[in-house]
């Protein structure tokens, strides 16, 4: 994933096949060179790039005054260069870092956060509501947390800031608004949304159990699903984490404590006997959801291993081992739905365990033989 370091590696190993410390350095040298001064736009990155720089994709294709923050974009190239410094201490890495890092301020949203990719170019920055340009009353400010992107941005500028000694006062401000937004974001019962434009914390939703809706429909019918509760592409697991290392970096018992409480909303969103695992969405109700066409209401084989994670991360990082309590009934469970390749299904029938599949033209289905491809309806069970 992280792309830098891979090519430090790639290029010192080409003029031998145990390099010396003199290559290597060489070779790093000569990396972060090419990198900064002819990938980088504006400081930032994207995914990939054609050996000739002409293509250039995030998620879709770029132009070249756009950067992704989606991992594995910029905050993962800034990590790899901090990895680096920290390793050798040469002050070019350090610069290199701050260059991803003044990129990143560049695209800060007012509500915090941030958003898939950041915008230079000024028509299309002007659909944004990038916090250090002029207010802009319908410009999109909706920030990220799912595939981590807010988290990612945070966790990199925690490091930085701590690289720095916390010397740039900018970086600072800018994480401060961004740790208030996110504990703002977070819901009473401890839960956060795939995404947030501002405070959920006055929200009148019950805090109860997750359970079981008495009916659901198999039809797909498109609503809203931003705000509910969201386990999908562990949105929790990055911010729980994310929470940590700021307790771990300032010391600020805040952030532990939004932490915790994101623990305490897992363990309330752990279904009832005899299916004792997650879903990837709630809705207010605590029931599970639909989100995307190809995502239904059902329990999860992928998110609830991520959620197990992230209660054994959390009690190891707190000391409470109140949060171990839910993951050995969870664990009983899932060895029970084990396929027979020792694969899990993405999705297992509410009241019946039956592995649910999509066709190509997403209908329901218990059949795997026409599922599409850009989606993993089979999971690796760690």
């Amino acid at each position: 994933m992280m792309v830098m370091v891979s090519l430090f590696v790639a290029l010192a190993v080409l003029a031998s096949d145990v390099p010396t410390v003199a290559e290597a350095s060489r070779a790093m040298d000569r990396a972060v060179r090419f990198f900064r001064t002819s990938v980088s736009a504006h400081g930032g990155y994207l995914w990939r790039y054609s050996a000739d720089l002409k293509k250039r994709e995030g998620e879709g294709k770029a132009d070249p005054d756009c950067v992704w923050v989606q991992p594995p974009g910029t905050p993962a190239v800034g990590m790899a260069y901090l990895s680096a410094y920290e390793l050798t201490k040469r002050g070019y890495l350090l610069d290199a870092a701050r260059e991803v890092g003044e990129c990143l301020l560049q695209g800060q949203l007012r509500s915090g956060g941030w958003a898939h990719e950041i915008r230079f170019e000024p028509s299309a920055r002007s659909r944004y509501a990038y916090r250090v340009d002029p207010e802009r009353p319908r410009a999109n400010d909706r920030s990220q947390l799912d595939d981590d992107m807010t988290q990612s941005a945070i966790r990199f500028l925690l490091r930085l800031e701590k690289a720095q000694g916390r010397k740039d006062r900018r970086i600072s401000e800018a994480l401060d608004y961004a740790l208030d937004a996110l504990i703002e974001a977070q819901y009473p019962n401890g839960a956060w949304p795939q995404s947030f434009t501002g405070s959920n914390r006055a929200s009148s939703r019950p805090v109860k159990a997750a359970s079981f809706p008495e009916t659901w429909s198999r039809m797909y019918t498109a609503r809203p699903y931003a705000e509910h509760y969201t386990l999908n592409d562990n949105v929790m697991g990055a911010v729980i984490e994310t929470l940590l290392d700021a307790w771990d970096f300032r010391r600020n018992a805040r952030y532990r404590d939004a932490a915790v409480r994101g623990g305490e909303f897992l363990a309330l969103a752990q279904l009832p006997e005899p299916q004792p695992g997650w879903a990837q969405q709630y809705d207010a109700e605590m029931h599970p959801a639909w989100a995307r066409k190809f995502e239904p209401p059902a329990i999860t084989g992928g998110e609830s291993q991520q959620v197990m994670r992230t209660l054994i991360a959390l009690a190891l990082r707190t000391g409470e081992r109140r949060f171990l309590a839910p993951v050995p009934r969870a664990l009983a469970y899932y060895r029970r739905l084990l396929l027979p390749d020792g694969r899990l299904a993405r999705f297992y029938e509410i009241g019946t365990d039956r592995p649910l599949y999509f066709t190509q033209r997403y209908e329901l289905t218990y059949d795997d033989s026409d599922t599409p491809t850009h989606y993993s309806f089979k999971v690796a069970s760690h």
